[in-house]
C-alpha cells in the first residue's frame, strides 16, 4: 500500500469515481445544505468565522451528552472536500466528556429500563444513533458532485 492510499485510509479521505465530471461549489454547497433535518437526525447549517468551516454538520444527543460535529471547508480549485470530524462524548465514569477527533465508527445508544409481566427487569434499546448515519450522507453528496472528502487530522 502506497503512503498516499495508507494516509487516506487513515484519514479516512474518499475519492469520486474516476470520470465524475465535478459540479460547481454552490451546487454541492446547497446539496449539503439540503441534507439535515428530521429525516437525518441531524442539521447542516453554514459555518462561522470562529469554527473556520464553510459548513458544519452536527448531531446532539443530550441525554447521554453526545455531540457530533463535522466541519467542512469546501476547495473550489482542487475540487475537495476538507474535513474535521469532531466529537464529545462522556468517560467511561461519565464524570465528564472526552473530545476526539478523526473518523471513528461510533455507535451510541440509549436504553430505558421497565418492569416486565413477569416482575423482572427489562433493558429496551430506545434510541440509536452511528457516527456513520452523518458521515454516509454526507460523502454520498460530496462524491456524487465528483469532489474529494478530504479527511483531516491535525490542521484544517
Amino acid at each position: 500500500m502506497t503512503m498516499g492510499r495508507l494516509t487516506d485510509k487513515w484519514t479516512g479521505t474518499k475519492h469520486p469515481r474516476a470520470g465524475t465530471p465535478p459540479h460547481p461549489a454552490t451546487e454541492l454547497r446547497a446539496a449539503l445544505l439540503a441534507l439535515g433535518g428530521p429525516q437525518t437526525r441531524f442539521t447542516v447549517r453554514e459555518g462561522t468565522a470562529k469554527e473556520k468551516a464553510d459548513l458544519v454538520a452536527e448531531f446532539e444527543l443530550p441525554a447521554i451528552e453526545v455531540t457530533l460535529r463535522t466541519r467542512m471547508r469546501l476547495d473550489p480549485d482542487t475540487h475537495e472536500v476538507r474535513v474535521l470530524e469532531e466529537r464529545w462524548e462522556p468517560t467511561a465514569d461519565n464524570a465528564r466528556r472526552q473530545y476526539g477527533r478523526g473518523p471513528a465508527n461510533k455507535v451510541y445508544r440509549q436504553w430505558d429500563t421497565t418492569t416486565g409481566f413477569d416482575g423482572r427487569r427489562h433493558r429496551t434499546e430506545t434510541s440509536r444513533f452511528s457516527s456513520q448515519d452523518m458521515r454516509t450522507p454526507l460523502q454520498r453528496v460530496v462524491l456524487g458532485a465528483g469532489w474529494t472528502w478530504r479527511g483531516t487530522l491535525l490542521k484544517f
